[in-house]
């Protein structure tokens, strides 16, 4: 919550309060099944107006985080979890999510990560995290190279959509809104990084392909993927001002990711070949489709 502070109410802090809840699910702070601290205590830590700590609740519901019920609070329904091995789900602390891979990323000197996604909320929340690590020089990469991989925003595509209208854009115009939100604060933030001269060396590009996404993909440093399927679900949306509709759309954020890594020694290994496939896979996507 650093920066200016815009006017009370204003749509710049609903985006503050649902960014700083996001990131609380994400980093763990509020983990899987966990009830959220009540609207009267997130108003009084936070310093925003009620309706502020609503409309910021509603969105994180609305982007599938969390359930809220009348006098019952608001409980975290979804976050990322990953399928690793035992060893290293032990070094990053038992039960994995995508945090705390992006943070062993980003405290090697130079950092590499490749994403392919549907939208880019999730990275972006992930990657303010880490400017804040730097900010507050706990980790200090040198180099950070970051490409990502968002689908075209002129292409049809299946989903997300209202269920019994298929011609109904508001759903997909609603998605390509979040996500433009969110690929400038990522683009802001590392832009930022590089500007203050906390990242020496910060090398981002986001091009757009004519693909539909049937999994979310992150490469780490060519040496380690994760890979999870989007799973297709029927729940119901606020479309203010049109009311509540049902709409199908994608588990990205509760999608469970399996964790691929390189044996150094052994190309032929399951680990190996399935990075160096993703690897060639989304190099030809960059290269040949995407723009």
């Amino acid at each position: 919550m650093d920066g200016q502070q815009p006017r009370e109410g204003g749509g710049n802090k609903v985006q503050q309060v649902a960014d700083e809840l996001r990131g609380r699910v994400i980093d763990g702070t509020y983990p899987l099944q966990s009830s959220l601290p009540s609207q009267r205590d997130l108003v009084e830590e936070l310093g925003v107006s009620r309706e502020t700590v609503k409309r910021a609740l509603r969105e994180l519901e609305d982007e599938g985080w969390i359930t809220t019920r009348p006098n019952s609070g608001s409980r975290v329904i979804k976050t990322q979890r990953i399928q690793t091995s035992a060893d290293r789900a032990g070094r990053l602390g038992g039960v994995v999510t995508l945090g705390p891979f992006i943070g062993e990323a980003f405290e090697r000197p130079e950092v590499s990560l490749d994403v392919y996604t549907l939208t880019s909320e999730s990275l972006d929340a992930h990657i303010r995290l880490q400017a804040d690590r730097i900010r507050s020089g706990s980790i200090a990469p040198r180099r950070i190279t970051l490409r990502m991989l968002l689908p075209d925003a002129t292409t049809p595509l299946p989903y997300p959509r209202v269920k019994d209208d298929p011609e109904d854009t508001r759903m997909w115009d609603r998605t390509r809104a979040i996500t433009e939100v969110h690929t400038a604060s990522l683009l802001g933030t590392l832009d930022y990084l590089r500007a203050e001269n906390l990242v020496p060396s910060v090398d981002v590009q986001v091009r757009y392909a004519p693909l539909t996404p049937t999994f979310k993909l992150y490469l780490f440093n060519d040496a380690e993927a994760l890979h999870g399927m989007y799973e297709i679900v029927e729940r119901p949306v606020n479309l203010e001002p049109g009311g509540v509709i049902t709409a199908l759309d994608v588990l990205g954020l509760g999608a469970t990711l399996t964790h691929h890594e390189k044996t150094e020694d052994d190309p032929a290994a399951s680990g190996s070949v399935f990075v160096d496939s993703m690897r060639k896979w989304f190099d030809s996507v960059w290269d040949l489709l995407s723009e």
